[in-house]
């Protein structure tokens, strides 16, 4: 018997999968909104659309909780390839995903499909691919006036946007209070996620972070990437960098060729089916 929705965490990062194969839905962005609401849906940092068979290609559409849909998500990524697992979908370790953002491969390290590794791609500083206004450059340590205050910033794309901020230290509170400006920040014209970053050592980052379109989030994998780069751009850490989130720990790695790659965890919470006073909520 199939289920209308599956829902699992990562590091806290927490997204509901709907299989079309499975479930017939119009995930219009007043559903998705309802969906996932704390309170009057299941609840979710997302939803997780797939897999859309195309070809030999396997698509996932990631949708954020105001309705918009992101280009990556590396929580995302890691969960919905366990879904696959535990579906039966791929027999291999190692497959890959269409994703908004563009392709990623994944590798499985164990036989339940707990502990994922995926590789994010290549990551870009520049301002024209990110996209932040202004001359074409580098987007590298930059003034960011937010609020009236000027902030150190370094921005970059992993197929997604990111700003990261580096700090001495770094709150929820910090997050909370700057998330909303920068990530509407009329300098980013697509919006942008945010990370306060702050080193522990060459090998240990800790962030905080503010998600386009879901707002604070206890971890995210695409996050933890940019991060990792952005403190790897500056000088501040090697190419094996543990980035420590409120949520847990995701292993990052900077390949010489620009790969960067991610190791983390994925655990499933529920699986279920809408009741009818929520289909009707769906449907509008």
């Amino acid at each position: 018997m199939s289920n209308n929705f599956y829902k699992y965490h990562a590091l806290g990062n927490d997204y509901i999968v709907i299989d079309p194969n499975k479930t017939e839905i119009d995930l219009t962005e007043e559903a998705i909104k309802i969906i996932c609401h704390r309170n009057f849906g299941i609840g979710s940092d997302g939803i997780l659309f797939g897999p859309i068979f195309e070809e030999d290609n396997i698509n996932l559409k990631i949708l954020n909780p105001d309705g918009s849909e992101a280009e990556k998500s590396g929580n995302g990524i890691r969960i919905f390839s366990k879904y696959l697992v535990d579906q039966n979908y791929v027999e291999s370790k190692k497959f890959k995903l269409q994703t908004l953002g563009g392709e990623v491969a994944v590798e499985v390290l164990d036989d339940t499909g707990n502990l994922i590794k995926v590789d994010m791609g290549t990551v870009t500083f520049q301002s024209d691919l990110i996209p932040v206004q202004g001359e074409s450059r580098d987007v590298v340590n930059e003034n960011l006036e937010v609020n009236g205050e000027d902030f150190k910033v370094t921005c970059l794309s992993i197929g997604n946007p990111h700003c990261v901020i580096p700090r001495s230290e770094i709150s929820k509170q910090l997050a909370l209070d700057l998330g909303p400006y920068v990530e509407n920040h009329e300098m980013f014209p697509n919006r942008i996620n945010m990370q306060i970053l702050k080193v522990i050592d060459k090998n240990n980052i800790e962030i905080e972070i503010y998600e386009r379109g879901a707002g604070y989030t206890l971890a995210s994998g695409s996050s933890s990437c940019a991060a990792a780069n952005a403190a790897y751009k500056l000088g501040l850490v090697d190419r094996n960098i543990t980035v420590h989130m409120p949520g847990g720990e995701i292993e990052v790695e900077i390949k010489e060729d620009g790969h960067v790659y991610m190791t983390g965890g994925v655990s499933s919470v529920a699986k279920g089916d809408f009741t009818s006073d929520m289909w009707l909520e769906i449907r509008g």
